[in-house]
């Protein structure tokens, strides 16, 4: 039978140190090293004993010390191994094996996707508290500093969320943190609010105040629109841009205006010195003449009326003289002050087109002409400087000249207000939207490629099926056409929405309705 040997009858019983000494002789014959299993394999064999089963102490020791333990249930369970081993018991090893592998199945759940080997739980949860701290950080600044107890609270749960292993207390602690984070973003909400409701007062006062300033009143409705909720960075910049223009000019009126009123001012003084002059001189030349008339009266002789005559003659001369120059210096200034008041109006003709041409379009709110070139040229500049790519869209309304004629201009007005409406609520804040002309739009995609761009478009109109057109009591269906051009390295605005409005024709031609790329 295997595993057993048979000692002969008739061999004497002899000493364990004859066994081992013939136990070596047999290992050195066979050439067979003198491990402890093959001693042990061999004494029986001379001895005639039962072996005991084989153990194998040794590589189950090599493979307890390559075992990774990466969760505490492991680490227990590789201490039960080591201690099984030792014992030569068969059956603990079994079951520390057993439950080692119960808890490297429990610890692959929180292995992440694609991950060679399981992940640690107490890993996961550090990443996890650490990637928490890092939004508590991010939404920090936009919540402000003026509550002390919240700006405590937050520094207190970052602290926590770095440093404490205790993952109760760390969600009791989030969960206080996350009531209080609520009241201060709603807090912000209500003082950004109040901020926006009194800037609304103020513009709208001051537009009541300066009614006759047209000028003004392009500036106060274009801060009202870029202040009404959502706010955009990039209508805020349009506005401060053109406010900026208005500004200078206002500057450089106001400065013409205070030139003209001190020439008017001057010329009032002149205009009341000189007839302060006038008044003396006609008091001189009357008195002179009174003279002359007295001295007339009296005369007997001819020869006695020359020199009466002469004076006569010489005061009327210097009145008419003085006259005469009063009158041209009058003049003078007269042309003066038409003059300054000529470039009054011109300035302020100026600033009338300046606040005429604000970078929206007054109908839809979007961008005009004027403003889609200069968000055209900042994308373009942005975008090659960062080596991203930059689509532009043209759309167009389908079949538009026959809503007109059908519905009336004013419910073309309103389709169009609709189509600018569900577009700003479609795209994504760093797009521009504008009015190209008519019922042609432009949308700029930055940082986007032709078939993201085609896939924006497709979602827009899609978007326009779910959102009727209301005329009176009937739902109309409003439609458009578009085409995108990925803008090329060397390529300029015009060059891209002409190739845009190639695609867009094209799209028009095969069925409406439709987005092409150019």
């Amino acid at each position: 039978m295997a595993g057993f040997a048979i000692r002969p009858p008739s061999m004497p019983d002899r000493s364990p140190s004859e066994i081992a000494r013939e136990t070596f002789k047999i290992l050195a014959g066979k050439r067979l090293a003198p491990t402890p299993e093959n001693y042990q394999a061999h004494y029986h064999e001379v001895a005639g004993t039962l072996a005991p089963a084989y153990f194998p102490s040794e590589p189950l020791r090599q493979i307890a010390a390559v075992l990774p333990s990466r969760n505490p249930g492991q680490e227990k369970q590789l201490g039960l191994l080591t201690s099984a081993i030792g014992q030569r018991s068969w059956d603990k090893v079994e079951a520390a094996l057993v439950g080692y592998a119960s808890f490297a199945v429990s610890a692959s759940a929180f292995a992440p996707l694609g991950s060679a080997e399981p992940a640690e739980p107490e890993a996961q949860v550090t990443a996890l508290q650490e990637q928490v701290a890092r939004l508590i950080e991010s939404a920090q600044p936009a919540l402000g500093a003026d509550d002390a107890r919240f700006l405590s609270q937050a520094a207190e749960m970052l602290r926590m969320l770095r440093h404490s292993h205790d993952v109760m207390a760390v969600k009791t602690a989030l969960g206080n943190f996350a009531h209080r984070l609520s009241f201060a973003a709603e807090d912000q909400a209500e003082i950004k609010s109040s901020l926006l409701n009194l800037l609304h007062m103020v513009f709208e006062n001051i537009g009541e105040l300066c009614t006759e300033d047209r000028w003004l009143r392009g500036q106060i409705d274009a801060l009202m629109n870029a202040s009404t909720p959502p706010l955009n960075l990039r209508r805020l910049d349009d506005v401060e841009r053109r406010l900026r223009d208005v500004i200078f000019k206002q500057t450089e009126a106001k400065g013409r205006a205070s030139q003209a009123q001190a020439q008017m001012q001057q010329l009032l003084a002149t205009f009341v010195e000189r007839l302060s002059q006038m008044s003396e001189s006609s008091t001189v030349y009357h008195g002179k003449i009174e003279n002359c008339a007295r001295l007339i009266e009296q005369a007997t002789t001819i020869e006695e009326l020359g020199p009466v005559l002469q004076d006569a003659i010489t005061a009327t001369r210097s009145m008419a003289h003085d006259m005469a120059h009063s009158r041209d210096e009058l003049q003078t200034m007269r042309a003066k002050t038409e003059q300054a008041e000529e470039q009054i109006a011109r300035l302020h003709n100026e600033l009338d087109r300046a606040s005429a041409q604000a970078r929206h379009d007054a109908l839809t709110g979007v961008l005009n002409r004027r403003g889609l070139d200069e968000a055209m040229a900042r994308e373009i500049a942005t975008a090659r400087r960062k080596g991203h790519a930059l689509c532009v869209a043209l759309l167009d309304l389908d079949n538009f000249k026959k809503f007109n004629d059908q519905l009336g201009h004013d419910a073309g007005d309103a389709a169009l207000q609709h189509l600018a409406d569900v577009a700003r609520q479609s795209i994504r804040p760093q797009d521009s939207l504008a009015r190209y002309g008519g019922e042609e739009f432009v949308i700029v995609l930055p940082d986007t490629g032709l078939e993201a761009a085609i896939a924006i478009l497709t979602r827009l109109q899609r978007e326009l099926t779910t959102r009727y057109f209301l005329s009176g009591k009937d739902k109309l269906l409003i439609t458009f056409s578009a085409g995108v051009a990925q803008m090329a390295d060397s390529e300029d605005m015009a060059d891209a929405i002409k190739r845009a409005d190639g695609a867009m024709y094209l799209a028009k031609r095969t069925g409406k309705n439709r987005v092409l790329g150019a």
